[in-house]
């Protein structure tokens, strides 16, 4: 069954119920991508959601007051099942994982909608932008957490559903719900550093792509903060670097080792969750993407991803 396409089994009639119904496949994979971190693994997720939508009774789906948030409900279910299978996919990836990354805009609007927004007044623990739950920098903070850390602080932060129903979700209480989320929060803090403003990062990331192109190793070095990680995802399709790179040092000289042996390579702007990134394009095809987290010292992260499985939604 090719993604996107209606299950065989669905029924092929249009009809208010199922306009409205089918509306909410973009929100749904928003979610999933999330909950996954890449989009093949969220669509999945939605199609499967649809599916257990439709093959319900008709009379079962009269009873469901909100289709939007049963919909939402058994996503979630669905990704808390799947994240374990897919970690253990991952331990047998070739080279380092990362996170699909995605255009600034893919998911703009479907996110921070409370089902129950008095839940949220009475609960004033901080919750993310949409900008943040789609950016590298959160993303990867979510690989850290357990599938049910994870699960509840995209439904609570990122979707303001109410702790109660999420506590249905994972299958705890309300209270330990609420504790999972405190948990997740620890993970986003431990994680990010004090945040720069939109246009500090672009700055920063624009004298990193000058430096590169000039092959001035001098003011790239200048640019990275000093314990500066570069992660670099090739699937096992493209040779990349095996193991974290770390430090200013060795990152700059990476880079520059790149340029000289490809000097075909340029690098072209694009808006990325996370601000200014850039497209790799090698005579003439796109290569990679280039993302990054900047703090007040300078690139902190920088995450390359080659694999062209997760370049499909970015074009030249």
């Amino acid at each position: 069954m090719g993604k996107g396409s209606m299950p065989e089994d669905l029924p092929a009639e249009k009809s208010p119920a199922l306009d409205s119904v089918m509306a909410e496949r973009h929100r749904l994979l928003s979610l999933a991508f999330r909950m996954m971190g890449t989009l093949a693994d969220a669509e999945d997720v939605v199609q499967e959601t649809y599916v257990r939508w439709y093959r319900l009774e008709p009379r079962e789906r009269d009873e469901i007051a909100t289709p939007a948030a049963w919909l939402i409900r058994v996503a979630s279910r669905i990704s808390l099942d799947l994240l374990g299978s897919a970690r253990a996919r991952r331990e047998t990836y070739v080279g380092q994982w990362l996170p699909e990354p995605v255009p600034a805009d893919l998911f703009a609007g479907t996110a921070i909608t409370p089902l129950n927004s008095s839940d949220l007044a009475a609960d004033p623990l901080e919750r993310v932008t949409l900008d943040d739950a789609v950016s590298m920098a959160l993303l990867t903070v979510l690989e850290a957490m357990t599938p049910a850390e994870r699960v509840t602080f995209v439904l609570h932060d990122v979707f303001g559903v109410p702790f109660d129903e999420i506590a249905g979700v994972v299958g705890r209480s309300a209270a330990a719900t609420r504790q999972l989320a405190t948990s997740a929060r620890r993970h986003v803090r431990r994680g990010r550093r004090a945040r720069v403003s939109p246009r500090q990062h672009d700055e920063v990331v624009r004298a990193f792509r000058g430096a590169t192109a000039r092959g001035d190793i001098e003011d790239l070095l200048r640019v990275l903060a000093p314990d500066v990680e570069l992660r670099v995802d090739g699937g096992g399709f493209v040779n990349a670097a095996p193991r974290v790179i770390r430090g200013s040092d060795h990152v700059a000289r990476w880079f520059m080792g790149v340029m000289r042996k490809q000097p075909a390579l340029r690098l072209e702007r694009r808006d990325t969750a996370d601000g200014l990134g850039y497209i790799l394009r090698n005579e003439g095809l796109r290569y990679g993407i280039l993302t990054f987290d900047v703090s007040d010292e300078g690139v902190t992260n920088v995450w390359l991803m080659l694999n062209p499985i997760k370049l499909t939604n970015w074009s030249l």
